[in-house]
């Protein structure tokens, strides 16, 4: 069954509800989302994109994503979200590797046409209003079939390789997902509404699929992005506001909401769940944002390859503080969601009982079909249906899994996913660098940061290697600090030891 007749069923019952805000601003009704999503997809399959082609979507939040993410459903293509903090270059990678045919793009994040694309479009252009341009009747436009296992979602996410890997996820995973929202997270009416404050690209936008299913309304808002007071401002005027934040998005709602003298009540008005992820949270910043802004959390834990199912942490958990194992759970990151089994297992993949650390291995119909083009990556992460993570936590007999490390050397900085091999060699390139380690420091708002451990050549200054890493790659992933040293730390087999460098930070 295709993600459209979400949509569909929505317009045929009540074409007139409103859907999609731009900021406090009515921008479409069910009905004329699905008119407007129907024009696209009758002229982009008039233009000859078949089933299967892809389409990137490479611009900031906008109403219009989700109008253009339904219409590339409706023509039976596969979106591409390329998150807007990367670097053009980067995207031109996604495109080629994709084999993507068109982009949707904001001028900013790409103001020079993409290489290897047959047409690109402005999201904000006379050309995109006329692709956009309502049909009298949404439900003239055949609506092209897909099947359950067709790739819907092309999702690329960073790999030990230091190239993205792009994460097939299906029209199943995504209904799947969808559902589980229900019952794991959070009940959804049609009165309801969530904003999208975090990247449409990533866990958020995808959280549009169980908001779409119930009805509910869909708020982006006018800066695009998070700004704690516009949220707030929002949420006071279009009722309680739900979304998905990363930890560090989070801590700036807490923090408004305690500079500006807010109570749990006030805060209920705004906000009616917060669905934090994606990082670490520390524990006494979620203490913190329970005493502030009351009980209106919840976690959930999971990959790309099984988005957004995992673990989730209900509200009522964090919020039963009488239990005697409280901290223990608040500092977890929940039970498995309901249509996934979660183990911990050693090297050989065997089940280790309880308490024991290996790695997290997740098993359903969330996980992916595979890697794109990479049947090699894709048989090493997915073994009899099992999910291998890369995660390292442990099981309690509760079944509340805690996460202890990473296995991979992942660095996950505001919510977004660094791995240090893609800086490395960046830095590597750089005049005057002759060794590089990159590894993620602890810190309070982003919960890591980038450092990396620069072995030099003759003279060279941070200045020069902030302005390197800048020309090559997103701004979010450069180092945040440099420390040069004579050489780095080396076992016998000339490896590095990143984790003595983490020892001296």
């Amino acid at each position: 069954m295709s993600l459209v007749h979400l949509l569909l069923r929505h317009a045929h019952q009540n074409p007139d509800r409103p859907a999609i805000f731009n900021g406090t601003a009515a921008w479409a009704t069910h009905g004329a989302w699905a008119q407007r999503s129907a024009g696209l997809a009758h002229r982009m399959v008039a233009a000859g994109l078949r089933p299967g082609d892809r389409v990137v979507l490479f611009m900031h939040n906008h109403p219009r994503y989700l109008e253009i993410l339904w219409a590339a459903w409706w023509a039976g293509l596969v979106v591409v979200p390329v998150n807007a903090k990367l670097h053009p270059r980067e995207a031109e990678w996604i495109v080629s590797n994709a084999g993507a045919r068109w982009a949707f793009v904001s001028h900013d994040v790409a103001p020079e046409p993409l290489a290897g694309l047959e047409r690109q479009v402005g999201v904000a252009s006379a050309e995109c209003d006329a692709l956009l341009a309502p049909v009298d009747d949404a439900f003239a436009v055949p609506v092209v079939e897909r099947d359950a296992q067709d790739v819907a979602w092309l999702f690329y996410t960073s790999g030990t390789t230091g190239r993205p890997k792009g994460v097939m996820l299906t029209h199943r995973n995504l209904m799947t997902m969808g559902l589980t929202y229900f019952i794991d997270v959070d009940p959804v009416a049609a009165g309801d509404a969530i904003v999208y404050a975090a990247p449409m690209s990533h866990g958020a936008g995808l959280y549009a699929i169980p908001h779409l299913m119930a009805g509910a309304r869909h708020v982006v808002p006018a800066s695009g992005g998070v700004d704690a007071a516009e949220l707030f401002a929002l949420g006071e005027s279009l009722g309680p506001l739900s979304t998905f934040a990363a930890p560090t998005i989070v801590k700036r709602l807490v923090d408004h909401a305690e500079q500006h003298g807010m109570g749990a009540e006030t805060c209920a008005r705004a906000f009616k769940t917060i669905v934090y992820g994606g990082a670490p949270m520390y524990a006494a910043d979620m203490a913190r944002a329970l005493r502030v802004m009351g009980p209106r959390f919840v976690q959930i834990y999971g990959q790309g390859e099984t988005p957004m199912v995992g673990t989730a942490l209900s509200r009522q958990h964090l919020a039963d503080t009488t239990h005697p194992r409280w901290a223990e759970r608040m500092a977890s990151v929940g039970v498995a969601q309901t249509p996934v089994q979660v183990r911990v297992a050693d090297e050989q993949g065997r089940s280790l009982p309880t308490g024991e650390v290996g790695e997290v291995l997740i098993r359903g119909d969330s996980v992916m079909a595979g890697y794109w083009m990479n049947p090699e990556a894709s048989a090493a992460a997915v073994r009899e249906g099992w999910l291998f993570t890369g995660d390292v936590g442990c099981l309690d007999d509760d079944g509340f899994l805690t996460l202890k490390d990473r296995s991979k050397d992942l660095i996950i900085s505001g919510g977004s996913n660094i791995y240090p091999r893609e800086v490395e060699e960046v830095l590597l390139t750089a005049p005057g660098v002759a060794e590089v380690a990159v590894v993620g420091a602890p810190d309070t708002e982003w919960g890591e940061v980038v450092v990396a451990f620069v072995v030099a050549q003759g003279s060279v200054s941070t200045e020069q290697l902030d302005a390197h890493c800048l020309a090559q790659m997103a701004r979010f992933k450069r180092p945040k600090r440099y420390v040069m040293v004579g050489e780095l730390p080396k076992n016998n087999y000339g490896k590095v030891l990143k984790t003595e460098l983490r020892t001296r930070l």
